[in-house]
């Protein structure tokens, strides 16, 4: 896809590769994620930069930023790496089933006593470390750590919308005061451990 549009497009404006790149590029990468995502730990890294790569390599096309780093990019074109937005429709999709908005899904997720929480539902004992792992990898467990992290008012939300709403500006506030402690189950922290094994120490440069 990418190759076709090298090929067949010429004006690489920032407005129009991006509405593209959204179009067509995109939703390729993100069909039925919630079915596949895989959890950012040992043994996945691999399928999530060779996916992050895609973006990468599209982003390089784009006129008068193509040449700066992936991180630098991204704040430009105003995107976020492909690993956070999988996990943000994570908290989307959890959310509508939660609310009761989904018309599926309604025995999917465990809550706690007050309902805003997520508890594990796993029955398995098993011994096997693989087994216990792809189990932790299913929507309803990978999930339980980020969910838990949001405050009461975005888990709350009247809407689809306004759940999104909420979480970008609980993000967007979180990282203005620096408030939190890294690698503690944010969902936007996997952009930084994403961004560091690309650029390596630059990103902090």
């Amino acid at each position: 896809m990418i190759c076709w549009i090298i090929r067949n497009l010429i004006i690489r404006e920032k407005s129009v590769m991006l509405a593209i790149y959204k179009a067509l590029i995109r939703p390729h990468l993100e069909y039925c994620v919630q079915l596949w995502n895989p959890v950012a730990a040992h043994g996945s890294w691999g399928i999530i930069l060779e996916l992050e790569s895609v973006q990468r390599r599209f982003t390089r096309l784009i006129n008068e930023v193509g040449t700066l780093p992936y991180s630098r990019r991204l704040e430009i074109l105003n995107l976020t790496t492909l690993a956070e937005r999988r996990l943000r429709g994570d908290l989307i999709e959890a959310f509508k089933v939660i609310s009761g908005i989904s018309e599926y899904g309604s025995n999917l997720f465990k809550t706690s006593r007050s309902g805003l929480n997520l508890v594990s539902s796993s029955r398995c004992n098993s011994s096997n470390a693989k087994v216990r792992n792809l189990q932790r990898s299913f929507l309803p467990e990978r999930v339980i750590p980020f969910w838990n992290k949001l405050p009461s008012e975005v888990k709350t939300s009247e809407s689809v919308l306004m759940f999104k709403v909420k979480l970008e500006a609980f993000k967007k506030e979180c990282i203005r005061k620096n408030d939190y402690v890294r690698n503690c189950s944010y969902f936007w922290d996997v952009s930084t451990e994403v961004l560091s094994r690309i650029e390596g120490d630059n990103l902090y440069l």
